[in-house]
């Protein structure tokens, strides 16, 4: 079978067949000439092949899509010769010629109507209808060819160069449905044209009789030439027209392709995301214990080398749990999980948060933690600014060896800059831009004098502050003189107060901590974190209450007798074994001493939105591990809110 092979114009970008491969990139160079734009660089996709089955089947669906119009116009041409021929042409002549065009237009309707237009039709089936329609046209041209001499000569002058406009009106007409099939268009305009010239050429009435009969040849050559030029533009057009259908649909399957390839990343992407979750969970665990032994440690022994063996412990497991959050929230944000959701908040409710996170590690290095401008409120996702800030400020205290660390807030316009100072090393102007990139850190040239616990971590802490802050279109911005110190520049939005709110607790948290005379209840499911915690609480004082289980909490609760000593406070990790979480035992003790029990969440996942519950549930939050001092520090707050 003949195939006509669809070759591109020189600007025209090549193309190619079924799709090698689902992913869409740039073409590369020395890149198969048969492949799409941004189509796979993997194996050369053959090139799009537009068969004679192709063109077949479009063609003759062509044919019957323009027959109506055919019809209509021999209808309206055989009325027009039949009224310019009354009273001139003998009435038997007149009805046998329009009987005989009438039935062929009535054969050709019918035709038309029975015509299987479905796309299932085979090729085979196409050609035999295609054989039909041809056959009737054809004969429809010998009907049209007789009528120069049923009628010639039986007029006037007018009435001879009418019927001869006509007839080749009509052949001429038939040039754009019959060009692409030479033979049948050879045959059809000869049993139109050649007894017209015959019959003029033999009538020796008329003087001119042979110029006009060599006139009509020269018509009939001409006609001839310009069918073979439509042919080649219809054989063209219908070639454009399968390769589009077939380049659609190739990009649908591509399509399709890149849509399946999208999300299985975005699959691999979740599954990242709930890898490094839960690897995260279950490495917080030992870290938190081992925090926690070593504080029981430090109290247990004076020793001093003891204390600076338990210090080096709870820096590393700082350390530890830094990187891990870092390494957990870009993720997050690499796979869509973290939306800005933004409201007015109150900035000082956000200081008070900062203030008890921090003033324990700015105290240790004997650095001054100042906020100001705690009346003002802001509109943007609280949580991500308490992140940003979080991440502004543990860089100023790490980098910061005197003088202080401060955080501001002050109006400008309608926005708010909320800065943080800092008297520390400072930044190169030429590492500025740099400090944002993913895993960059400054080198150590020696011009700026970092101690070892300033080299550490992975670099991400400023690159998830940048894309935090782009994530919520906050501007964010630096000025930093080496030697002199830094200060980091957020903007936002100015808020509006929507509920009365109590003013920030002042002063340090006591980080000479003593429990004497208090109850702690500890509900931990995992051994190692729940012996840690009872040494840790009964060096500080306490009497402490210990559940592995949220149901064994619950019994308690239950059961306990009415004199039973009231909790002072709640520990509990989240996740629990059998699918329940720490909030269940909360809820049952406070069900049975009343909601004024304080309650912690201590948990190693960071994947679930505690802030709603905690807000919900009137709880706080630690992400394990837990350093001693941070935990001292929330117990203190906790005990002292009550």
């Amino acid at each position: 079978m003949t195939a006509f092979r669809a070759e591109p114009a020189a600007a025209e970008p090549a193309t190619s067949g079924a799709p090698s491969g689902g992913a869409l990139a740039g073409r590369p160079a020395g890149a198969s000439a048969g492949m799409l734009p941004g189509a796979s660089s993997g194996p050369a996709a053959p090139p799009i092949v537009v068969s004679h089955a192709d063109l077949t089947a479009d063609h003759v669906r062509t044919l019957y899509a323009q027959t109506p119009i055919t019809l209509l116009a021999g209808a309206t041409v055989m009325l027009i010769v039949v009224a310019m021929f009354y009273g001139y042409a003998p009435m038997g002549a007149l009805a046998a010629w329009g009987g005989l065009v009438c039935v062929l237009l009535i054969w050709r309707t019918v035709l038309y109507l029975r015509f299987p237009r479905g796309r299932a039709a085979t090729t085979a089936r196409l050609i035999t209808w295609r054989r039909w329609w041809n056959g009737a046209v054809i004969v429809t041209s010998a009907a049209w060819g007789s009528a120069i001499w049923f009628f010639y000569g039986l007029g006037s002058t007018f009435h001879d160069v009418a019927l001869i406009l006509v007839i080749y009106s009509y052949l001429l007409a038939a040039v754009q449905l019959l060009a692409t099939q030479r033979g049948v268009y050879a045959v059809f305009i000869s049993l139109g044209m050649l007894p017209t010239i015959v019959r003029v050429g033999i009538d020796r009435s008329d003087p001119y009789h042979l110029q006009l009969a060599g006139i009509m040849v020269a018509l009939f050559l001409l006609t001839s030439g310009l069918s073979l030029v439509y042919r080649r533009a219809f054989e063209s057009t219908i070639r454009l027209k399968v390769r589009t259908e077939q380049l659609a649909s190739q990009l649908r399957l591509e399509k399709a392709e890149a849509d399946a390839a999208r999300r299985a990343a975005e699959v691999a992407n979740r599954a990242k995301t709930q890898f490094f979750a839960a690897a995260s969970h279950d490495l917080r665990q030992p870290l938190h214990a081992l925090g926690l032994f070593a504080e029981a440690l430090r109290q247990r022994s004076h020793d001093e080398q003891v204390s600076h063996l338990v210090n080096s412990i709870n820096s590393s497991v700082d350390a530890l749990e830094g990187l891990f959050s870092e390494l957990l929230d870009i993720t997050k944000i690499d796979t869509g999980g973290v939306e800005a959701k933004p409201e007015h908040f109150s900035v000082g409710d956000l200081f008070a948060r900062l203030k008890l996170h921090f003033e324990p590690t700015a105290f240790e290095k004997g650095l001054d933690l100042v906020f100001r401008g705690e009346s003002h409120h802001a509109y943007g996702d609280p949580l991500l600014v308490d992140r940003i800030v979080r991440n502004l400020l543990a860089n100023a205290i790490r980098y910061t060896n005197d003088g202080g660390v401060l955080v501001s807030c002050r109006r400008r316009g309608e926005r708010l800059l909320l800065q943080v100072w800092d008297t520390g090393v400072g930044i190169r102007p030429r590492e500025q831009e740099r400090i944002f990139e993913e895993f960059y850190q400054v080198p150590d040239d020696g011009t700026v004098a970092l101690d070892p616990h300033q080299r550490k971590g992975l670099g991400l802490g400023l690159a998830i502050v940048k894309r935090l802050s782009d994530l919520m279109h906050a501007p964010l911005s630096l000025r930093s003189t080496p030697g002199r110190g830094t200060v980091f520049t957020l903007e936002l939005p100015l808020g509006r107060a929507v509920r009365a709110e109590l003013p920030p607790r002042a002063g340090k948290a006591p980080l000479g901590l003593t429990l004497d005379r208090t109850l702690m209840v500890v509900v931990e499911d995992e051994p190692a974190v729940r012996l840690g915690l009872e040494v840790l609480l009964k060096s500080w004082g306490a009497s402490v209450l210990l559940f592995d289980t949220a149901g064994g909490c619950e019994a308690w609760a239950r059961d306990a007798p009415p004199d039973a000593p009231k909790p002072d406070l709640l520990i509990v990790d989240y996740r629990l074994e059998e699918g329940r979480t720490g909030i269940d035992a909360i809820e049952a003790m406070r069900a049975r001493f009343g909601r004024s029990v304080p309650a912690i969440i201590v948990t190693g996942s960071t994947m679930t939105g505690h802030e709603k519950e905690a807000e919900a549930h009137d709880f706080h939050l630690l992400i394990k591990p837990v350093v001693p001092n941070k935990l001292r520090a929330m117990i203190a707050f906790k005990l002292g809110k009550r």
